[in-house]
């Protein structure tokens, strides 16, 4: 990139958006660059670096919210909540490694342009769902807002829920408002052994669809479960279903113990109690398991959301895919899948296989010579393309937001 603006407050920010509508140059939008390998390469040639714009600004912890600049880490969320026993309750997963960067590098702004949820998606919904509002500038060059401190502040359009997941292709966020809830007294998982991957979505399903509030359901085949850093995962010796639950320490226990007998009839059942738990957590959280039998930084790597009950079908069909390997969250919904590089990611097959699920898929990681030759996200045919389209225009008429990080040529 031959130029890089910085802005240290939303209203440089501001300018810098006018300079570039007026001049009609395109802009790379990031805010620490954690996720710049996530999407088609930009195209452009100067680069919009909001990383000035940190800070947590208002955190009420009574009232179950944080307003934060749009590139605050993480890592300082986290830290502040923890000192009132708080969360994110969706979830935020850490890709920097498995991007090819550092840990806790991602920003707020980061994980709600990409709508990325971790394991617990599946109890507390995605990203979107707790973003209650925000200030941004759009590719016109104007200010706005949208959203508030509570939920039901939300009248008129919901932009939060348009902007999340756009890639920073729509608009500029400066600060983020969003929902915090209280961290859990306890949590626990219980392990069922040996279960292939079809059993595996049944087990998945029965604890789901149980009265015992399951907060995480993930199945590691043999190989992704040597690769995890608990010890009695790697040491299984074979597949290993995890289930989570989550609470105040009598009812987790409870819990625990009625998922035992509610799927340890046929399989080994063991138990990870707090720190194991949580680790294993974050590695199922932050895709760290997918790399853990080859050669990490040059496999490429896909995400597919598919109906659960589905998931051992349409991962059956994949692997024949050169150095293919896979584990599944979301209760067998998400399947994360590694390959060994291929010049085309082997999209056609892998979207084909996906397709008669009802499914999508999404390319997280492959060079940028493969990314912007294939399709990252989803094609988007017909009338979804043509409003996709209009939205894009209406926020960003003159494309110089993030051009191409979704769409060719957008």
């Amino acid at each position: 990139m031959s130029e890089t603006l910085k802005p240290e407050t939303a209203e440089q920010a501001l300018d810098a958006v006018k300079w570039a509508a007026a001049s009609e140059s395109p802009l790379a939008v990031s805010g620490r660059g954690s996720k710049e390998a996530f999407g088609r390469a930009v195209e452009a040639d100067c680069r919009l670096d909001l990383s000035g714009l940190t800070g947590i600004g208002r955190y009420e912890p009574s009232e179950l919210f944080m307003t934060a600049g749009a590139a605050t880490t993480l890592a300082e969320i986290e830290a502040a909540l923890r000192q009132n026993n708080q969360q994110m309750a969706f979830e935020p997963a850490d890709l920097g490694v498995l991007l090819g960067g550092e840990e806790e590098a991602g920003t707020i702004g980061g994980v709600i342009a990409c709508n990325l949820a971790g394991p617990r998606r599946i109890k507390a919904g995605a990203a979107r769902d707790h973003f209650l509002g925000f200030n941004a500038v759009s590719g016109r060059g104007e200010t706005f807002k949208s959203g508030g401190t509570v939920v039901k502040n939300v009248t008129g359009f919901d932009l939060s829920k348009l902007i999340a997941g756009s890639f920073g292709t729509l608009a500029v966020m400066t600060e983020i408002t969003f929902k915090v809830l209280p961290a859990p007294e306890k949590t626990r998982t219980v392990l069922v052994l040996g279960l292939s991957d079809e059993n595996a979505m049944k087990a998945m399903a029965k604890a789901l669809g149980s009265s015992h509030e399951v907060s995480g359901a993930a199945h590691l085949p043999e190989a992704a479960a040597k690769a995890s850093k608990v010890s009695t995962v790697a040491g299984a010796g074979r597949p290993v279903t995890a289930i989570r639950v989550e609470g105040p320490g009598p009812s987790v226990e409870h819990r625990c113990k009625a998922l035992t007998a509610l799927l340890g009839d046929d399989a080994g059942v063991e138990e990870l109690h707090s720190e194991n738990s949580a680790l294993l957590w974050r590695e199922i959280r932050d895709v760290a398991l997918i790399d853990g039998d080859g050669d990490g930084g040059g496999r490429q790597v896909w995400r597919l959301s598919v109906p659960p009950m589905n998931g051992a079908g349409v991962a059956a069909k994949l692997t024949n895919l050169a150095g293919a390997s896979i584990f599944y969250d979301w209760g067998g919904g998400l399947i994360w899948l590694a390959m060994d590089a291929e010049p085309d990611a082997g999209h056609q097959k892998v979207r084909r296989a996906v397709k008669f699920s009802g499914g999508h898929a999404t390319l997280v990681r492959a060079g940028a010579d493969v990314r912007n030759r294939v399709p990252v996200f989803e094609p988007r045919t017909g009338a979804l393309r043509e409003l996709t389209a209009r939205i894009k225009e209406g926020f960003d008429p003159k494309g110089i937001l993030n051009p191409g990080r979704m769409i060719e040529g957008a």
